[in-house]
């Protein structure tokens, strides 16, 4: 998680929780369903965003001997919790709270004014003002969020923000842009109810459009909780395998691969796992001359006189055979798997097995694979 998306989080929950007292107040004061919905739109969006920062500091937690790919999926574990929990009680309170305000419009008036500090103002001008103060603040947490996900979005080459919010691999700056974006959204629909029903005189119109903010509410709750399921049910990284297909058809000493999977743990790290086959010529081209050195590096450092190399050579050769092969196909893991971390670096973890050799040139058997020589699995 970049300091730029902690930002986010830290501006998002200072805004809001200013802005939650105003509107409470506000709402209390004036009675408006809107004003009242809002307050627990605001109020909602404080606390998921102080689980949000929650998930974020447990993310960054390193590896230990419990967590061997570190703490990075507790931050979906905590905005699953703030998704689902939070935002489905806030909308859960306001359609309440708008259905209570329905049922009672028969016994209800409208209040024109109220009195602050021993001066009467209106309540429209109250709950305009408040909206007001929440637009400044809550804009500026959604540009700060904004510049953050306008930087990820160019980053990642894509030019539409839809798309990329739909697949970005953060749900905590996702959850941000859609908190503040959703904010912005609230604080028109509650303006909208207000001045209509202060000039229209009924207050149908606070009441709807205070139920419209609790269904938006809902709808973040269902989209936020769907993005970190993804990331907690051991989604596999496309875009990693797609690579490492390419990989494999571009290098010259890979034949095939087999069982090509991956896990995504967060969007720092992917666990790559697949078989692979090398060419022939990849391993026989210069292997008697590295096994005779290698031969002669061994009796070297064993051997004290004559009589004792002789003795020794079938060892030196059997053994230096062995070194060489190894040495050879974890050179090629290697190449390959600092090609990957380069083009791709969240993959952190990397486990290839060799499979076999290949003799590409020659086709195969009907019914069989003769080509490929069985070899000891290797890993990287």
């Amino acid at each position: 998680m970049s300091h730029s998306s902690k930002k986010a989080v830290i501006t998002a929950i200072i805004a809001n929780g200013i802005v939650t007292v105003i509107k409470f107040i506000a709402g209390a004061l004036s009675g408006s369903a809107s004003m009242s919905n809002e307050a627990v739109h605001s109020l909602m969006d404080t606390l998921n965003q102080g689980f949000l920062f929650l998930g974020l500091r447990e993310g960054e937690r390193p590896a230990d001997g419990v967590y061997a790919f570190g703490h990075g999926q507790k931050k979906y574990l905590w905005n699953l919790w703030s998704a689902i929990g939070l935002f489905s009680i806030g909308s859960g309170l306001g359609m309440a709270h708008a259905w209570h305000s329905w049922e009672g419009l028969g016994s209800s008036h409208i209040i024109e004014t109220v009195t602050i500090l021993g001066h009467e103002i209106s309540s429209l001008s109250l709950n305009l003002t408040v909206l007001g103060i929440g637009f400044v603040l809550e804009g500026y947490s959604f540009l700060v969020a904004m510049k953050e996900f306008l930087i990820r979005m160019r980053s990642a080459g894509e030019q539409n923000p839809f798309r990329f919010l739909a697949k970005a691999d953060d749900p905590t700056l996702t959850a941000i842009v859609l908190e503040d974006s959703a904010a912005m959204l609230g604080l028109a629909l509650a303006a909208l109810g207000i001045t209509l029903t202060a000039m229209t005189g009924h207050a149908e119109y606070d009441i709807v459009f205070s139920a419209l903010i609790a269904v938006m509410l809902g709808g973040i709750a269902f989209y936020l909780g769907f993005i970190n399921m993804r990331f907690l049910a051991d989604m596999r990284d496309t875009e990693a395998e797609q690579l490492f297909q390419e990989i494999v058809e571009d290098h010259p000493e890979l034949e095939r691969y087999h069982d090509l999977r991956s896990i995504i743990i967060d969007e720092q790290h992917t666990v790559l796992v697949a078989e692979i086959e090398l060419k022939e010529e990849a391993m026989v081209n210069g292997l008697q001359q590295k096994i005779t050195a290698a031969q002669q590096h061994i009796l070297d450092e064993l051997a004290g006189n004559e009589q004792q190399r002789e003795q020794l050579q079938q060892y030196a050769f059997d053994r230096a055979a062995v070194e060489v092969i190894i040495s050879r196909t974890e050179q090629i893991i290697d190449e390959i798997e600092r090609d990957i971390k380069a083009r791709l670096p969240r993959v952190s973890h990397i486990t290839l097995e060799v499979e076999g050799v290949c003799a590409s040139e020659t086709p195969p058997a009907p019914g069989a694979d003769p080509l490929c020589s069985e070899e000891h699995p290797a890993h990287s």
